[in-house]
Protein backbone atom coordinates (compact mmCIF):
# COMPACT_ATOMS: atom_id res chain seq x y z
CA UNK A 1 0.00 0.00 0.00
CA UNK A 2 2.94 2.39 0.94
CA UNK A 3 4.96 1.78 -2.17
CA UNK A 4 1.44 2.74 -4.05
CA UNK A 5 1.19 5.49 -2.44
CA UNK A 6 4.72 6.18 -3.47
CA UNK A 7 3.79 5.68 -7.51
CA UNK A 8 0.70 7.77 -7.20
CA UNK A 9 2.71 10.92 -5.64
CA UNK A 10 5.35 10.14 -8.06
CA UNK A 11 3.22 9.84 -10.99
CA UNK A 12 1.12 13.03 -9.99
CA UNK A 13 4.54 15.00 -9.94
CA UNK A 14 5.45 13.84 -13.19
CA UNK A 15 2.22 14.86 -15.05
CA UNK A 16 2.51 18.05 -13.24
CA UNK A 17 6.13 18.80 -13.72
CA UNK A 18 5.15 17.60 -17.41
CA UNK A 19 2.10 20.11 -17.81
CA UNK A 20 4.26 22.62 -16.69
CA UNK A 21 7.34 21.56 -18.88
CA UNK A 22 4.77 22.15 -22.01
CA UNK A 23 3.15 25.21 -20.86
CA UNK A 24 6.53 27.58 -20.62
CA UNK A 25 7.96 25.98 -24.14
CA UNK A 26 4.77 26.81 -25.42
CA UNK A 27 4.45 30.14 -24.09
CA UNK A 28 8.17 31.15 -25.19
CA UNK A 29 7.63 29.49 -28.42
CA UNK A 30 4.60 31.79 -28.92
CA UNK A 31 7.07 34.65 -27.56
CA UNK A 32 9.46 33.31 -30.17
CA UNK A 33 7.07 33.70 -33.52
CA UNK A 34 5.48 36.83 -31.83
CA UNK A 35 8.62 38.96 -31.97
CA UNK A 36 9.54 37.44 -35.90
CA UNK A 37 9.65 39.21 -38.78
CA UNK A 38 6.84 36.67 -40.16
CA UNK A 39 4.45 38.36 -37.28
CA UNK A 40 5.92 42.01 -37.11
CA UNK A 41 5.92 43.06 -40.35
CA UNK A 42 3.93 45.64 -41.62
CA UNK A 43 0.21 45.10 -43.61
CA UNK A 44 -0.86 47.77 -46.32
CA UNK A 45 -4.49 48.52 -47.61
CA UNK A 46 -4.43 49.59 -51.10
CA UNK A 47 -7.36 51.21 -52.72
CA UNK A 48 -7.95 51.61 -56.54
CA UNK A 49 -10.85 53.88 -58.38
CA UNK A 50 -11.63 55.11 -61.93
CA UNK A 51 -13.67 55.44 -64.67
CA UNK A 52 -14.15 53.69 -68.13
CA UNK A 53 -16.56 54.16 -71.54
CA UNK A 54 -17.44 52.03 -74.08
CA UNK A 55 -18.31 53.08 -77.49
CA UNK A 56 -19.57 50.46 -80.34
CA UNK A 57 -21.49 49.61 -83.34
CA UNK A 58 -23.80 46.86 -83.60
CA UNK A 59 -26.62 45.41 -81.01
CA UNK A 60 -24.03 44.48 -78.73
CA UNK A 61 -20.26 45.64 -77.69
CA UNK A 62 -17.39 43.40 -79.39
CA UNK A 63 -16.77 40.34 -77.93
CA UNK A 64 -13.48 40.67 -76.21
CA UNK A 65 -14.73 44.34 -74.46
CA UNK A 66 -17.65 42.84 -71.99
CA UNK A 67 -16.89 38.77 -71.69
CA UNK A 68 -14.18 37.84 -69.29
CA UNK A 69 -14.23 40.47 -67.01
CA UNK A 70 -16.13 39.60 -64.38
CA UNK A 71 -19.05 40.99 -65.71
CA UNK A 72 -18.07 44.70 -64.84
CA UNK A 73 -18.05 45.91 -68.62
CA UNK A 74 -21.78 46.14 -70.01
CA UNK A 75 -23.00 44.10 -73.29
CA UNK A 76 -24.83 47.15 -74.65
CA UNK A 77 -22.73 48.63 -77.62
CA UNK A 78 -22.24 51.80 -75.19
CA UNK A 79 -21.57 52.26 -71.49
CA UNK A 80 -20.17 54.19 -68.94
CA UNK A 81 -19.10 52.85 -65.30
CA UNK A 82 -17.71 54.51 -62.59
CA UNK A 83 -15.58 52.29 -59.91
CA UNK A 84 -13.87 52.45 -56.54
CA UNK A 85 -12.76 50.17 -53.84
CA UNK A 86 -10.01 49.42 -51.05
CA UNK A 87 -8.66 46.22 -49.96
CA UNK A 88 -5.81 44.10 -48.52
CA UNK A 89 -4.17 40.97 -49.89
CA UNK A 90 -3.22 38.27 -47.77
CA UNK A 91 0.27 39.49 -48.91
CA UNK A 92 3.49 37.52 -46.92
CA UNK A 93 3.06 33.53 -46.99
CA UNK A 94 5.58 33.56 -44.41
CA UNK A 95 3.04 34.93 -41.55
CA UNK A 96 1.79 32.03 -39.44
CA UNK A 97 -1.56 34.28 -39.59
CA UNK A 98 -2.81 36.46 -41.96
CA UNK A 99 -5.77 38.37 -43.02
CA UNK A 100 -7.66 40.68 -46.10
CA UNK A 101 -10.67 42.08 -47.10
CA UNK A 102 -11.82 43.70 -50.36
CA UNK A 103 -14.56 46.42 -50.78
CA UNK A 104 -16.00 47.20 -54.65
CA UNK A 105 -18.55 49.49 -55.54
CA UNK A 106 -19.74 49.97 -59.22
CA UNK A 107 -21.65 52.26 -60.89
CA UNK A 108 -22.80 51.50 -64.54
CA UNK A 109 -24.98 53.46 -66.91
CA UNK A 110 -25.26 51.21 -70.03
CA UNK A 111 -28.12 53.59 -72.21
CA UNK A 112 -30.83 51.12 -71.31
CA UNK A 113 -30.47 51.04 -67.07
CA UNK A 114 -28.11 52.70 -64.16
CA UNK A 115 -26.74 49.94 -61.53
CA UNK A 116 -25.19 50.64 -58.58
CA UNK A 117 -24.01 47.56 -56.46
CA UNK A 118 -20.91 45.78 -54.73
CA UNK A 119 -18.89 44.65 -57.31
CA UNK A 120 -16.53 42.83 -54.44
CA UNK A 121 -17.22 42.61 -50.96
CA UNK A 122 -15.25 40.17 -48.71
CA UNK A 123 -12.99 39.02 -46.15
CA UNK A 124 -10.57 36.29 -45.55
CA UNK A 125 -8.33 34.48 -43.32
CA UNK A 126 -5.42 32.31 -43.67
CA UNK A 127 -3.74 30.23 -40.65
CA UNK A 128 -0.77 28.37 -42.05
CA UNK A 129 -1.76 26.82 -45.31
CA UNK A 130 -5.74 27.15 -44.46
CA UNK A 131 -7.76 29.70 -46.46
CA UNK A 132 -10.81 30.97 -45.17
CA UNK A 133 -12.68 33.25 -47.16
CA UNK A 134 -16.79 34.81 -46.90
CA UNK A 135 -18.17 37.05 -49.70
CA UNK A 136 -18.06 37.39 -53.30
CA UNK A 137 -14.43 38.38 -54.80
CA UNK A 138 -12.90 37.87 -57.84
CA UNK A 139 -10.82 34.48 -58.21
CA UNK A 140 -8.84 32.37 -60.76
CA UNK A 141 -10.46 28.85 -61.09
CA UNK A 142 -8.57 26.55 -63.59
CA UNK A 143 -4.73 25.34 -65.00
CA UNK A 144 -5.30 28.45 -67.98
CA UNK A 145 -3.10 30.94 -68.52
CA UNK A 146 -4.27 34.02 -66.69
CA UNK A 147 -3.68 36.60 -69.13
CA UNK A 148 -4.27 35.72 -72.34
CA UNK A 149 -6.33 32.58 -72.22
CA UNK A 150 -10.37 32.51 -73.93
CA UNK A 151 -10.91 31.47 -70.74
CA UNK A 152 -11.62 27.88 -68.51
CA UNK A 153 -14.26 25.66 -69.35
CA UNK A 154 -15.75 25.23 -65.93
CA UNK A 155 -14.82 28.40 -64.67
CA UNK A 156 -13.74 31.43 -66.62
CA UNK A 157 -13.75 35.11 -65.36
CA UNK A 158 -16.90 35.95 -67.22
CA UNK A 159 -19.17 36.64 -64.60
CA UNK A 160 -19.38 38.68 -61.43
CA UNK A 161 -18.20 36.84 -58.19
CA UNK A 162 -20.32 35.21 -56.78
CA UNK A 163 -21.52 35.46 -52.98
CA UNK A 164 -20.05 32.24 -51.01
CA UNK A 165 -17.95 30.79 -48.10
CA UNK A 166 -14.89 28.45 -49.14
CA UNK A 167 -12.54 26.66 -47.20
CA UNK A 168 -9.34 25.20 -47.93
CA UNK A 169 -5.96 25.58 -49.16
CA UNK A 170 -5.34 27.59 -52.21
CA UNK A 171 -1.99 27.28 -52.58
CA UNK A 172 0.11 24.76 -53.72
CA UNK A 173 1.64 23.09 -50.66
CA UNK A 174 4.39 20.22 -50.17
CA UNK A 175 3.25 17.47 -48.56
CA UNK A 176 5.61 16.48 -45.08
CA UNK A 177 8.10 13.92 -46.12
CA UNK A 178 8.05 14.60 -49.60
CA UNK A 179 11.35 16.84 -50.19
CA UNK A 180 8.59 19.54 -51.96
CA UNK A 181 8.68 17.35 -54.92
CA UNK A 182 5.06 16.02 -54.36
CA UNK A 183 2.42 19.44 -53.82
CA UNK A 184 -1.41 19.66 -53.07
CA UNK A 185 -4.02 22.38 -52.92
CA UNK A 186 -8.22 21.84 -52.74
CA UNK A 187 -11.36 24.03 -51.88
CA UNK A 188 -14.72 23.85 -51.16
CA UNK A 189 -16.99 26.22 -51.68
CA UNK A 190 -21.02 27.03 -51.09
CA UNK A 191 -22.43 29.36 -52.88
CA UNK A 192 -25.77 31.75 -53.59
CA UNK A 193 -27.03 32.57 -56.79
CA UNK A 194 -28.44 35.79 -56.14
CA UNK A 195 -29.54 36.75 -59.33
CA UNK A 196 -33.09 35.53 -59.26
CA UNK A 197 -33.93 35.37 -63.01
CA UNK A 198 -36.39 32.39 -62.99
CA UNK A 199 -35.03 30.34 -59.75
CA UNK A 200 -35.09 32.23 -56.31
CA UNK A 201 -32.53 30.66 -53.96
CA UNK A 202 -30.41 28.79 -56.26
CA UNK A 203 -27.44 27.16 -54.52
CA UNK A 204 -23.89 26.29 -55.68
CA UNK A 205 -21.20 24.02 -54.79
CA UNK A 206 -17.82 23.62 -55.82
CA UNK A 207 -15.07 21.47 -54.70
CA UNK A 208 -11.82 20.94 -56.75
CA UNK A 209 -8.04 19.06 -55.50
CA UNK A 210 -4.80 19.51 -57.82
CA UNK A 211 -1.57 17.36 -57.35
CA UNK A 212 1.80 18.85 -58.91
CA UNK A 213 4.85 16.53 -58.90
CA UNK A 214 8.44 18.05 -59.80
CA UNK A 215 9.46 19.98 -56.54
CA UNK A 216 13.05 22.00 -57.49
CA UNK A 217 12.78 20.18 -60.56
CA UNK A 218 12.70 22.22 -64.26
CA UNK A 219 9.41 20.44 -65.05
CA UNK A 220 6.43 19.92 -63.57
CA UNK A 221 3.26 17.54 -63.92
CA UNK A 222 -0.02 18.52 -62.80
CA UNK A 223 -3.66 16.82 -62.61
CA UNK A 224 -6.56 18.57 -61.28
CA UNK A 225 -10.31 17.54 -60.78
CA UNK A 226 -13.44 19.85 -59.98
CA UNK A 227 -16.31 18.92 -59.36
CA UNK A 228 -19.92 21.60 -59.44
CA UNK A 229 -23.72 21.37 -58.93
CA UNK A 230 -26.21 23.96 -58.69
CA UNK A 231 -29.33 22.56 -56.44
CA UNK A 232 -31.94 24.11 -54.15
CA UNK A 233 -33.89 27.38 -54.59
CA UNK A 234 -37.17 28.05 -55.10
CA UNK A 235 -39.16 27.30 -58.67
CA UNK A 236 -41.71 29.60 -59.46
CA UNK A 237 -44.07 26.53 -60.70
CA UNK A 238 -42.96 23.75 -58.50
CA UNK A 239 -42.53 25.40 -55.29
CA UNK A 240 -38.95 24.79 -52.95
CA UNK A 241 -36.49 22.47 -54.24
CA UNK A 242 -34.78 20.36 -51.87
CA UNK A 243 -32.19 21.59 -49.87
CA UNK A 244 -30.78 21.27 -45.82
CA UNK A 245 -27.97 19.12 -44.48
CA UNK A 246 -29.02 16.19 -45.61
CA UNK A 247 -29.46 17.13 -49.53
CA UNK A 248 -26.44 18.71 -49.55
CA UNK A 249 -24.67 15.69 -48.58
CA UNK A 250 -26.34 13.97 -51.52
CA UNK A 251 -24.94 16.97 -54.01
CA UNK A 252 -21.48 16.36 -52.26
CA UNK A 253 -21.25 12.94 -52.68
CA UNK A 254 -23.30 13.16 -56.09
CA UNK A 255 -26.21 10.62 -55.14
CA UNK A 256 -29.98 10.73 -56.62
CA UNK A 257 -32.73 13.03 -54.37
CA UNK A 258 -35.22 11.44 -52.34
CA UNK A 259 -38.91 11.07 -52.72
CA UNK A 260 -38.92 14.70 -52.75
CA UNK A 261 -36.92 15.19 -55.63
CA UNK A 262 -38.00 15.47 -59.47
CA UNK A 263 -38.20 12.46 -61.15
CA UNK A 264 -35.43 12.90 -63.25
CA UNK A 265 -33.09 13.83 -59.85
CA UNK A 266 -34.60 10.49 -58.40
CA UNK A 267 -33.37 8.55 -61.00
CA UNK A 268 -30.02 10.41 -62.00
CA UNK A 269 -28.78 12.66 -59.34
CA UNK A 270 -30.10 15.40 -57.30
CA UNK A 271 -28.94 19.13 -58.84
CA UNK A 272 -27.24 20.01 -61.99
CA UNK A 273 -23.42 18.63 -61.88
CA UNK A 274 -20.25 19.16 -64.18
CA UNK A 275 -17.07 17.77 -63.47
CA UNK A 276 -13.93 19.15 -65.28
CA UNK A 277 -10.69 16.92 -65.24
CA UNK A 278 -7.02 18.76 -66.31
CA UNK A 279 -3.77 18.19 -67.31
CA UNK A 280 -0.85 20.59 -67.15
CA UNK A 281 3.12 20.55 -67.97
CA UNK A 282 5.67 22.79 -67.22
CA UNK A 283 9.20 23.25 -68.15
CA UNK A 284 11.49 26.45 -66.93
CA UNK A 285 14.96 26.62 -68.02
CA UNK A 286 16.67 30.36 -68.25
CA UNK A 287 13.86 32.90 -67.44
CA UNK A 288 11.53 31.04 -69.88
CA UNK A 289 8.29 29.00 -69.03
CA UNK A 290 6.70 26.61 -71.65
CA UNK A 291 2.92 25.20 -70.39
CA UNK A 292 0.95 23.03 -71.84
CA UNK A 293 -2.86 22.16 -70.76
CA UNK A 294 -5.83 20.40 -71.37
CA UNK A 295 -9.16 20.50 -69.86
CA UNK A 296 -12.58 18.68 -69.98
CA UNK A 297 -16.15 18.86 -69.27
CA UNK A 298 -18.13 15.71 -68.42
CA UNK A 299 -21.88 16.46 -67.54
CA UNK A 300 -22.19 12.55 -66.03
CA UNK A 301 -22.59 12.05 -62.35
CA UNK A 302 -18.68 12.38 -61.26
CA UNK A 303 -18.80 8.62 -59.55
CA UNK A 304 -20.20 6.97 -62.56
CA UNK A 305 -17.51 9.14 -64.84
CA UNK A 306 -14.32 8.43 -63.00
CA UNK A 307 -15.46 4.49 -62.21
CA UNK A 308 -16.96 3.97 -65.79
CA UNK A 309 -14.13 5.67 -67.41
CA UNK A 310 -15.81 7.96 -69.37
CA UNK A 311 -13.18 10.63 -70.21
CA UNK A 312 -14.24 12.58 -72.98
CA UNK A 313 -11.67 13.05 -75.25
CA UNK A 314 -13.16 14.41 -78.25
CA UNK A 315 -13.78 17.49 -76.48
CA UNK A 316 -12.39 20.17 -74.24
CA UNK A 317 -9.84 23.11 -74.15
CA UNK A 318 -6.10 22.35 -75.26
CA UNK A 319 -3.48 25.51 -75.01
CA UNK A 320 0.30 25.96 -74.90
CA UNK A 321 2.00 29.24 -73.83
CA UNK A 322 5.53 30.68 -73.47
CA UNK A 323 6.37 33.65 -71.76
CA UNK A 324 9.85 34.88 -70.58
CA UNK A 325 11.21 37.83 -68.46
CA UNK A 326 14.65 38.66 -70.74
CA UNK A 327 12.61 39.97 -74.25
CA UNK A 328 10.12 42.94 -73.13
CA UNK A 329 8.88 43.23 -76.02
CA UNK A 330 7.21 39.73 -76.10
CA UNK A 331 6.70 38.58 -72.72
CA UNK A 332 3.74 36.07 -73.69
CA UNK A 333 2.54 33.99 -76.51
CA UNK A 334 -0.63 31.34 -76.52
CA UNK A 335 -2.54 29.17 -78.68
CA UNK A 336 -5.91 27.24 -78.03
CA UNK A 337 -7.90 24.98 -79.01
CA UNK A 338 -11.39 24.96 -77.85
CA UNK A 339 -14.11 22.15 -79.05
CA UNK A 340 -17.56 21.36 -77.17
CA UNK A 341 -19.26 19.27 -80.40
CA UNK A 342 -19.02 15.89 -79.48
CA UNK A 343 -20.65 16.24 -75.84
CA UNK A 344 -19.81 12.22 -74.46
CA UNK A 345 -20.19 11.03 -78.05
CA UNK A 346 -23.91 9.73 -79.53
CA UNK A 347 -27.22 8.09 -77.75
CA UNK A 348 -30.22 6.16 -79.78
CA UNK A 349 -33.13 7.84 -79.74
CA UNK A 350 -36.44 5.69 -79.69
CA UNK A 351 -36.47 5.74 -83.69
CA UNK A 352 -33.05 3.89 -83.61
CA UNK A 353 -31.63 6.84 -85.40
CA UNK A 354 -27.93 8.02 -83.69
CA UNK A 355 -27.81 11.90 -82.44
CA UNK A 356 -24.39 13.43 -81.18
CA UNK A 357 -24.79 14.83 -77.65
CA UNK A 358 -26.20 13.53 -75.06
CA UNK A 359 -24.50 16.08 -72.29
CA UNK A 360 -25.84 19.06 -73.66
CA UNK A 361 -23.16 21.37 -71.84
CA UNK A 362 -24.57 24.08 -69.56
CA UNK A 363 -28.11 23.57 -70.39
CA UNK A 364 -29.17 21.33 -67.21
CA UNK A 365 -32.23 20.93 -64.41
CA UNK A 366 -32.67 24.27 -64.11
CA UNK A 367 -33.73 26.86 -67.11
CA UNK A 368 -30.86 29.64 -66.37
CA UNK A 369 -28.13 26.93 -67.14
CA UNK A 370 -24.69 27.17 -65.90
CA UNK A 371 -24.90 31.09 -66.21
CA UNK A 372 -25.15 34.00 -63.47
CA UNK A 373 -26.86 37.39 -64.17
CA UNK A 374 -27.09 35.91 -67.50
CA UNK A 375 -23.32 35.50 -68.46
CA UNK A 376 -21.95 31.56 -69.20
CA UNK A 377 -19.85 30.92 -66.13
CA UNK A 378 -17.40 28.50 -67.86
CA UNK A 379 -16.12 29.42 -71.39
CA UNK A 380 -17.71 32.08 -72.80
CA UNK A 381 -17.30 30.94 -76.30
CA UNK A 382 -20.34 28.75 -75.09
CA UNK A 383 -22.42 31.90 -75.60
CA UNK A 384 -24.08 33.58 -72.70
CA UNK A 385 -27.83 33.59 -72.45
CA UNK A 386 -27.71 37.63 -72.65
CA UNK A 387 -26.90 37.33 -76.84
CA UNK A 388 -30.89 35.40 -76.76
CA UNK A 389 -33.14 37.39 -78.65
CA UNK A 390 -35.65 34.34 -78.08
CA UNK A 391 -35.64 35.23 -74.52
CA UNK A 392 -34.91 31.81 -73.93
CA UNK A 393 -33.09 31.33 -70.20
CA UNK A 394 -30.11 29.41 -71.13
CA UNK A 395 -27.19 29.37 -73.94
CA UNK A 396 -28.71 28.72 -77.34
CA UNK A 397 -24.95 27.73 -78.71
CA UNK A 398 -22.62 25.39 -76.78
CA UNK A 399 -21.43 23.33 -79.70
CA UNK A 400 -18.32 25.33 -80.74
CA UNK A 401 -14.97 24.91 -82.42
CA UNK A 402 -12.59 27.55 -81.86
CA UNK A 403 -8.73 28.90 -82.24
CA UNK A 404 -7.72 31.46 -80.11
CA UNK A 405 -4.02 33.20 -79.99
CA UNK A 406 -2.71 35.51 -77.57
CA UNK A 407 -0.07 38.04 -77.51
CA UNK A 408 0.99 40.69 -74.45
CA UNK A 409 4.67 42.35 -74.73
CA UNK A 410 5.92 46.01 -73.49
CA UNK A 411 7.53 48.47 -75.74
CA UNK A 412 9.00 51.63 -74.29
CA UNK A 413 6.47 51.50 -71.25
CA UNK A 414 3.55 51.02 -72.76
CA UNK A 415 2.15 47.30 -72.12
CA UNK A 416 0.40 45.70 -74.86
CA UNK A 417 -1.89 42.23 -75.04
CA UNK A 418 -3.29 41.50 -78.45
CA UNK A 419 -6.46 38.31 -78.73
CA UNK A 420 -7.64 36.81 -82.07
CA UNK A 421 -10.12 33.99 -82.05
CA UNK A 422 -12.04 32.40 -84.90
CA UNK A 423 -15.06 30.52 -83.75
CA UNK A 424 -17.59 28.18 -85.44
CA UNK A 425 -20.92 27.82 -83.81
CA UNK A 426 -23.04 24.82 -84.44
CA UNK A 427 -25.61 25.80 -82.19
CA UNK A 428 -27.74 23.24 -79.43
CA UNK A 429 -28.84 19.43 -79.90
CA UNK A 430 -31.13 19.82 -82.81
CA UNK A 431 -29.91 23.00 -84.73
CA UNK A 432 -28.81 23.01 -88.30
CA UNK A 433 -25.96 26.19 -87.84
CA UNK A 434 -22.66 26.79 -88.88
CA UNK A 435 -21.87 30.20 -88.34
CA UNK A 436 -18.57 31.18 -88.28
CA UNK A 437 -17.53 34.54 -86.49
CA UNK A 438 -14.18 35.66 -85.70
CA UNK A 439 -13.01 38.48 -82.35
CA UNK A 440 -9.99 40.53 -82.03
CA UNK A 441 -8.35 42.71 -78.96
CA UNK A 442 -5.71 44.82 -78.86
CA UNK A 443 -5.26 46.90 -75.72
CA UNK A 444 -2.37 48.75 -74.39
CA UNK A 445 -2.06 50.17 -71.03
CA UNK A 446 0.16 53.12 -70.09
CA UNK A 447 1.11 54.35 -66.46
CA UNK A 448 1.45 58.30 -66.45
CA UNK A 449 4.08 59.53 -64.11
CA UNK A 450 4.15 62.97 -64.35
CA UNK A 451 -0.24 62.52 -64.34
CA UNK A 452 -0.24 61.95 -60.58
CA UNK A 453 0.94 58.60 -61.23
CA UNK A 454 -2.82 57.65 -63.73
CA UNK A 455 -2.85 54.42 -65.51
CA UNK A 456 -4.57 54.76 -69.06
CA UNK A 457 -5.78 52.00 -70.96
CA UNK A 458 -6.73 51.64 -74.67
CA UNK A 459 -8.65 48.61 -76.08
CA UNK A 460 -9.55 48.66 -79.51
CA UNK A 461 -11.76 45.58 -80.62
CA UNK A 462 -13.82 43.90 -83.05
CA UNK A 463 -16.58 40.90 -83.80
CA UNK A 464 -17.20 40.12 -87.93
CA UNK A 465 -19.51 37.42 -88.77
CA UNK A 466 -23.42 36.95 -88.44
CA UNK A 467 -23.41 34.66 -84.73
CA UNK A 468 -22.66 37.84 -82.66
CA UNK A 469 -22.90 40.46 -85.65
CA UNK A 470 -20.56 43.34 -86.92
CA UNK A 471 -19.15 44.99 -84.14
CA UNK A 472 -16.30 47.47 -83.43
CA UNK A 473 -15.66 49.68 -80.41
CA UNK A 474 -12.95 51.29 -78.58
CA UNK A 475 -13.28 51.33 -74.24
CA UNK A 476 -11.40 53.40 -72.39
CA UNK A 477 -10.56 53.77 -68.51
CA UNK A 478 -8.61 55.88 -66.49
CA UNK A 479 -7.96 54.73 -62.70
CA UNK A 480 -5.30 55.55 -59.99
CA UNK A 481 -4.59 52.98 -57.77
CA UNK A 482 -1.83 53.23 -54.71
CA UNK A 483 -1.00 52.36 -51.08
CA UNK A 484 -4.09 53.55 -48.60
CA UNK A 485 -2.57 52.97 -45.20
CA UNK A 486 0.63 51.32 -44.36
CA UNK A 487 0.31 50.01 -40.57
Amino acid sequence: MFYKLIHIFQQTIHDRLRHIILKNIFFFFCIIALSSPAFSQSDTIRYEAGIATVASTGQYAPFWLHNNNYGKIASTPASDMLFAGIGKGLDNPLKLFDYGFGVEMLVRDNKVKKEIFFHQLYAKARFSVFNLMVGSGEQHFGNQDSTLSSGGLLFSKNTRPMPEISAGIERFTPLPFTGGFLEIKGSIRHGWNTDNIYTQGMLLHHKFGYARIGGRLPVHFEYGLQHAAQWGGTDPLNGPLPDGLKNFTRVFRAQSGDENASRSDQINVLGNHIISQSLKVELEAAGWKLSGYWQNLSEDPPVVFITANRMNIQDGLWGISLKNKSFPYIKGVLYEVLNTTDQSGPYHDKDGLIYGGADNYFRGAYPEGWSYYSRTIGTPFVTSPLYNNNRVLSTQNNRVRVHHFGLEGSVKGFEYRALASFSRNYGVLGSQIDIPNNSFLLEINKHITWLSGFDISLSAAGDWGKYYGNSQGVLISIRKKGILLDY
